[in-house]
């Protein structure tokens, strides 16, 4: 009873903060392990000392594994209370993904201007290749959640 309570009552806000924030935390996470730690092209901040630099990639990824485990947190939620709907979270992980590269790669890079892909090189390839990869994470995102919400039932898509 209890549990049919709660599937008539699933909301797909839970689904889709679940998804968002795990594709957030996990684009997030790929940003700074590849660009900032392997690579090493740039930190975080990149306008004061390299102490600063080193320091704001910490916080990045503390953040990035908050954003990562609350999205973990709440799907496991979703799955225990058998509300997850599947599409309209793989859609919103997607939306997470490119969300998170499309602000990191207009407003870090080109509206602050805290940090650059890459120094000492043409970047022009380097920030179309980021915002246009980010752009089509966000479009495939938007093509599956519009699909998703054809396969939702009526009390579902509440």
């Amino acid at each position: 009873m209890a549990r049919k309570q709660e599937i008539s009552h699933a909301k797909p806000a839970m689904n889709i903060w679940s998804g968002v924030l795990f594709g957030i935390g996990l684009m997030a996470l790929i940003d700074e392990i590849i660009f900032h730690q392997l690579l090493q092209w740039h930190h975080f901040y990149d306008l004061f000392t390299p102490f600063i630099g080193i320091l704001s990639d910490g916080l990045l990824n503390a953040f990035a594994l908050f954003a990562l485990v609350a999205g973990l947190f709440m799907f496991a939620d979703i799955q225990r209370r058998h509300i997850a709907h599947m599409r309209t979270w793989t859609a919103s992980l997607f939306l997470g993904l490119g969300g998170f590269q499309v602000f990191d790669g207009i407003v870090n890079h080109k509206l602050l201007q805290i940090h650059q892909v890459r120094y000492g090189v043409e970047i022009l390839p380097y920030d179309l290749a980021w915002n246009i990869s980010g752009l089509m994470l966000l479009i495939i995102g938007t093509v599956l959640f519009t699909q998703a919400r054809k396969h939702m039932k009526p009390s579902e898509a509440r």
